[in-house]
């Protein structure tokens, strides 16, 4: 009993670290909704708005006045402070106060621009699922290609055997025993790109999730079920086309505060005076009122410019969404076109690519076949894997992009 339990803690030990460093999909994204830098920022732009629209339908604040009225600087008087009946110092308080229509246009339009950034930030959410996932997905498939030359060279060493065998037994040439080598140095050329490519796919991944990118994609690719029925019903439902909504909401209250500008604000004035003694203090209540009274040359140039924004923006709503119908459709083909490649690398392509390696190495060492040609089978059998993990790598991609857009 402590002998299994000593084996299975020396086993845990030993699988913990690859456990731990793994990193599968769904952390990757929950790490990019945590930590991208992009949608931090989304997060302060839709605060700043929300504490924005807060004091839209307030009041100005109130003015202080302060200040000599009537001071005689000519006369039997002049430079006096009380010498005339007229002078006297005055304080008072000011308030202005906008017309109704426009405090409610104000607050409109700060509720329609907190509606607005709050779409911004889920498009930008949607970009940063779908940019991680991406990422994840093409440093998973380099992980897959440089698995693949463990076989490879362990193939090729094999092969230097039978060659050597050959060569032993007085059969092939002398120059035949460059040809393993030549391949040997062919597949470290390979895994040198593959090892570039996987810095380049850790830098990509990197951008999202920060240094967690460093650990090894764990897991499989996604194979999303992708729908097209289901995607085309649901296209209005993009984040892009969605914020067309506050967008045009944002749109109309400015059309709205446009035309309040025909309304006209008021404001309110109360002063006190003080004068000398004899002649007694004063006070003064006055009303002040804007007068549009010329609309056709200030507000209503003003109001068809807005409306023509609006009908702006209602025209690129429709091009935004034709653009997503073709993109939705040349995405569903290219699909397709790539599910049906990796069913035929699976169940063709690479199959019979193996079966040739195999007919053919055993003819080489029957010596009924020619040496290049079996080299020349080997390098069909490592770019058909390699093709494999090609097409399975873009249709993930493209699902991808499918799936975090219209699923």
């Amino acid at each position: 009993m402590n002998s299994l339990y000593v084996r299975a803690l020396v086993v845990g030990v030993l699988v913990w670290p690859a456990l731990a460093s793994a990193l599968t999909l769904d952390e990757a994204l929950r790490l990019a909704q945590n930590n991208a830098p992009s949608l931090v920022a989304e997060s302060a732009k839709l605060q700043a708005a929300t504490q924005a629209a807060i004091p839209a339908g307030e009041l100005p604040d109130p003015k202080l006045l302060v200040g000599l009225q009537n001071f005689p600087i000519g006369g039997p008087n002049r430079g006096t402070l009380y010498g005339d009946d007229m002078t006297q110092q005055m304080i008072g308080l000011q308030q202005q106060v906008p017309s109704r229509d426009k405090r409610k246009a104000r607050v409109e339009l700060a509720d329609a621009t907190i509606e607005r950034t709050a779409a911004e930030g889920r498009i930008e959410r949607l970009n940063v699922r779908q940019a991680t996932a991406q990422a994840w997905i093409r440093a998973y498939a380099v992980e897959r290609k440089e698995a693949l030359f463990k076989d490879f060279y362990q193939q090729n060493r094999l092969l230097q055997d039978s060659v050597r065998a050959q060569l032993a037994g007085g059969r092939g040439q002398a120059s035949d025993a460059v040809i393993p080598k030549q391949e040997a140095a062919e597949l470290a050329g390979r895994e040198d790109e593959l090892t570039q490519q996987r810095a380049q796919a850790r830098a990509a991944l990197k951008r999202w999730i920060g240094a967690a990118a460093n650990q090894a994609p764990s897991g499989q690719l996604p194979n999303w079920s992708i729908d097209s029925h289901g995607y085309s019903h649901n296209l209005h439902q993009h984040p892009e086309l969605q914020a067309f909504v506050p967008r045009t909401r944002e749109a109309q209250a400015r059309v709205q505060e446009a035309k309040a500008q025909k309304t006209s604000d008021w404001s309110w004035e109360v002063d006190y005076g003080h004068r000398s003694r004899e002649y007694g203090d004063m006070v003064t209540l006055q009303l002040s009122f804007d007068l549009p009274i010329f609309p056709g040359r200030r507000q209503n140039p003003g109001i068809a410019a807005k409306q023509a924004e609006l009908d702006q923006l209602d025209a690129e709503r429709e091009a935004a969404t034709r653009e997503h119908t073709q993109m939705l459709d040349d995405d569903l083909a290219v699909y397709q076109r790539l599910d049906r490649a990796v069913q035929r690398s699976q169940d063709s392509l690479v199959p019979l690519a193996e079966e040739k390696v195999t007919l053919s190495l055993a003819g080489y060492r029957a010596g009924k076949g020619d040496l290049l040609n079996l080299v020349s089978a080997r390098r069909e059998l490592v770019e058909a894997r390699f093709k494999q993990i090609d097409a399975l790598e873009q249709r993930a991609l493209i699902g991808a992009q499918l799936y975090f857009a219209y699923g």
